[in-house]
């Protein structure tokens, strides 16, 4: 796991990611689970450049995890949920 993907101990509750399996350990599912991604967008709601950074080290360390799975599906599953929102020039 890289350093910026490290998750500090969980709380009972929290849906922090299990690893090398990339579980949720909360509920079980796949990391980042429905709940956390709730929680994600709301905690980085005005910052998602920070989010998508967050994210994109869980996806480093969760591709060398998970290396029989395709990085297409790494990608969607990490990322690819994140809402893109318009620019303003």
């Amino acid at each position: 796991m890289t350093p910026g993907a490290k998750a500090s101990e969980s709380r009972p509750g929290e849906h922090a990611p299990v690893t090398p399996d990339w579980t949720c350990a909360s509920c079980g599912d796949d990391w980042p689970c429905a709940t956390k991604r709730r929680q994600l967008l709301d905690e980085y709601q005005v910052d998602r450049a920070s989010l998508s950074v967050y994210l994109g080290s869980c996806l480093a360390a969760a591709s060398q995890d998970l290396c029989a799975a395709p990085v297409s599906s790494l990608q969607d599953r990490f990322i690819g949920w994140v809402p893109r929102t318009p620019r303003t020039f």
